[in-house]
């Protein structure tokens, strides 16, 4: 039997209530083989997904591939320098035509050498002037929305989709001062088949509540008693951020409590004593420290597995350091212990949600924005749910 039935539905609304009263979401959207399936037309065919930065391709002709729920995609710069994303499915028989990134002028499908432009229009198709009725202008990879944002690409598989941007403006201000359009990520890593529902991932990341318990001691200079939620939520918003204050400036998150790395020059003293952790869902999670940015690109492999990439940004100046490599190995040492105990608790957290013991447990107050986070998917739900409505026995 389906579980997308009316009793489940009803169980959100106690998910979106206030923080004082509310209660964690129903364990079965987490791990649930059927319930992801819903998810993706819900929410990955609808909404704006990030595959990366735009300086990953700086060049006409670079380009790079991801897959997102099953749907592997090309993302590229065309002969006009703008970025494209595409199919990347050949649509002679379905073969991926590339994979990884590269430069190229073409892509070719290596299966029957169906010929592809940096803009998905078919070029060539070799032997098929014998097949009735076939234009080439019909048989080009299919296009996906593209939208830059702060130097970020996202993709959308919907049309009609509105314009991010106006719906990431809550959040501007918090942020305008690092120019990360104009910022540096040197490079990322991705972290494959992670054992945790994709919302896990989004929880655990924007959850000040155990900063300085489970972090304890390497997160101290940046308490949980110092987590704050700018603004009444807006349910037209399309970021869900907090705000996690120092207990003195130009914090930094590694042994020495202190920034590594160059400090972003126009930030305010205010800034500089504080970090803001941000989701922009279903795939982006984005923070900022004084001296770097930092993001995670979550992509699910399966209702309790996905993949995470992961990217700092800094500054320009910092990478023009002699040492800058030094520098990076000494902050990524301090951010590694902060990702070995954060996968341990989230690996813990969902082999608990299967258990028949999982609770819809209450939140804290340093847990606002896991609220946030449930208006923003229990309203993309309800647009989505089946209209014939199964009930349970």
């Amino acid at each position: 039997m389906s579980i997308l039935s009316a009793e489940l539905l009803a169980k959100f609304d106690s998910s979106i209530e206030d923080v004082s009263t509310a209660a964690t979401m129903p364990p079965e959207v987490y791990t649930s083989a059927e319930f992801l399936d819903f998810e993706s037309e819900a929410l990955f065919m609808t909404q704006w997904l990030c595959v990366g930065r735009s300086e990953r391709i700086p060049e006409v002709g670079d380009w790079f591939t991801v897959t997102l729920v099953d749907e592997p995609i090309i993302v590229a710069r065309d002969k006009q320098g703008v970025v494209r994303a595409m199919s990347a499915v050949c649509q002679h028989r379905a073969m991926q035509v590339c994979q990884g990134s590269g430069n190229n002028t073409t892509f070719k499908c290596p299966y029957h050498h169906w010929n592809y432009g940096l803009d998905g229009r078919l070029l060539g198709a070799p032997a098929m002037d014998r097949t009735a009725d076939f234009a080439k202008s019909d048989w080009g990879l299919p296009q996906l929305r593209v939208e830059e944002w702060l130097g970020f690409v996202f993709v959308n598989f919907d049309d009609d989709a509105a314009p991010l941007a106006p719906t990431l403006q809550r959040y501007m201000p918090y942020i305008e001062n690092y120019d990360i359009e104009n910022a540096i990520c040197p490079g990322t890593f991705t972290l494959e088949n992670m054992p945790w529902n994709w919302k896990v991932m989004f929880e655990n990341f924007n959850d000040g509540y155990h900063a300085n318990r489970l972090h304890q001691f390497v997160q101290d200079f940046c308490p949980s008693s110092m987590t704050g939620f700018p603004e009444p939520w807006d349910d037209d918003s399309n970021v869900i951020f907090r705000t996690a204050g120092y207990t003195h400036i130009d914090g930094g998150f590694n042994a020495t409590h202190r920034v590594i790395m160059n400090v972003f020059p126009n930030l305010t003293e205010q800034e500089r004593t504080r970090s803001t952790f941000a989701l922009i869902p279903p795939t982006l999670c984005f923070g900022t420290a004084p001296d770097q940015c930092f993001f995670f690109l979550i992509r699910p492999t399966g209702p309790e597995t996905i993949d995470v990439e992961i990217g700092y940004i800094f500054h320009p100046s910092s990478l023009v350091d002699p040492l800058f490599d030094e520098k990076l190995a000494l902050s990524d040492a301090g951010v590694q212990v902060f990702v070995q105990q954060d996968q341990d608790a989230t690996d813990k957290v969902q082999r608990g949600l299967r258990s028949r013991f999982a609770p819809r447990g209450r939140y804290s107050w340093q847990e606002e924005s896991h609220v946030q986070f449930n208006r923003w998917l229990v309203q993309r739900y309800r647009n989505a749910w089946p209209e014939s409505l199964p009930s349970v026995n």
